[in-house]
Parts: C-alpha cells; sequence; structure tokens
C-alpha cells in the first residue's frame, strides 16, 4: 500500500514537513511505502477552466499537477498539509490541489484522504475544512485522529516542541493505515459501491 504526502508550505522543512514527516514515519514504521512531493514552492498557476483535460486526459499546463496525478492515481490514501494564510491553505496549493483533482478523471472513490495544518495560533480549523472538502467531492473516506489534525509553531521547528500535536499526527497516520487496510479487504469481498448515473441539476437554465 502507498501514501502520497502532499508538503504544501513554501518551506521544505518548516513545521508543516514536521508534521507530515510525523506521519511518514508511523505510516513505515506500519508497513506502508509514502512519497512526499514539495509543492509549496513551485510555481503552479491555478485552473482557467479551459476544459482541455476532458479531451486530452490531463491538464494543459504540463507542470507538476500531471507529474502528481500518475502518483495519485497509484495511491491508496493522500495527505495534504498547509501552512495557514489568513485562515486558509497556501495559496499555491490550492491551485495545485484544484487543478490535480478537477484534471484527473480515474475513479477515487475509496482512496482515504487526510489534511493537516500548521499555524502559529489560529485559522486552523478553517483551513482543515477548506482541504477536506477535496476529498468529499471525490468519494474519498476522511481519516479522522484524536483532534482536528493541527500542529502549532510560528518559527521553523517550534511544531517539534507541540506533544500533542505529533501524537495527534501518529494517531492519524494509524488511523489511516486501519481505514486503508479495512478499505482493501472490503473491495475484496464486496467490491465498491454500486454508482448511479450522475444527474447534473443546475438551478439556471
Amino acid at each position: 500500500m502507498k501514501v502520497l504526502i502532499v508538503n504544501g508550505s513554501p518551506h521544505k522543512e518548516g513545521n508543516t514537513y514536521i508534521a507530515l514527516h510525523e506521519m511518514e514515519k508511523t505510516f513505515l514504521e506500519k508497513g506502508i511505502e509514502t512519497e512526499i512531493l514539495h509543492v509549496g514552492n513551485k510555481e503552479i498557476r491555478g485552473c482557467i477552466a479551459c476544459r482541455s483535460c476532458d479531451r486530452n486526459g490531463k491538464c494543459v499546463f504540463d507542470d507538476m499537477v500531471n507529474e502528481a496525478a500518475v502518483k495519485f492515481e497509484e495511491c491508496d490514501g493522500l495527505v495534504i498539509g498547509s501552512p495557514v494564510y489568513y485562515a486558509s491553505a497556501n495559496a499555491t496549493l490550492v491551485a495545485f490541489l484544484t487543478r490535480l483533482f478537477f484534471s484527473t478523471h480515474f475513479d477515487k472513490t475509496m482512496k482515504v484522504g487526510a489534511a493537516v495544518v500548521a499555524a502559529r495560533r489560529g485559522g486552523l480549523s478553517a483551513t482543515f475544512d477548506e482541504l477536506n472538502k477535496y476529498f468529499t467531492i471525490s468519494g474519498m473516506p476522511v481519516a479522522s485522529g484524536q483532534y482536528w489534525n493541527s500542529i502549532h509553531g510560528r518559527e521553523v521547528g517550534e511544531a517539534a516542541q507541540d506533544a500533542e500535536g505529533l501524537q495527534g499526527m501518529r494517531t492519524l497516520a494509524r488511523n489511516m493505515v486501519f481505514l486503508m487496510k479495512s478499505i482493501a479487504l472490503g473491495k475484496e469481498t464486496y467490491g465498491l459501491p454500486e454508482k448511479e448515473a450522475f444527474q447534473r441539476t443546475n438551478f439556471i437554465r
């Protein structure tokens, strides 16, 4: 089994990374393969709604999004980590995720998702909710921990002092492993849930 971890912080080994790395260590202890993608410092433009991906099966902007799409399709779980900026995720990460989820048409049903956020103090729950929406619109179960999946720290490295936050990351990783393995067993026994043809209802006709 494999988990893809997306680091949305501009700082490669900042406080967001400390949280993600704590999860990574737990995944490895449980025999789960991991890969961390650092996207927060890349030049990633936003979606322009050209719908080229409908025709070509990939985003028209051939950058890290298309590279990540292959890894996303192959993984069993996706962890997204972001610092908090004005009670929101890093804008580069949001651009990355919007294009990644919109341009990929493979079935994401039952891939397990988890969001992790880091901040000095406030805005954590708003950012946490923002990131979880990518999972819930895609049929992806959301892994939970023992609290909202967050860690505190302002200066680089301060998150390592947040014992409760680090414990939360380990708990989240263990819960995510359990959920992924349970879903794998369920797929073998019952298969994926039956899907109906999508019915689109627009409010303005």
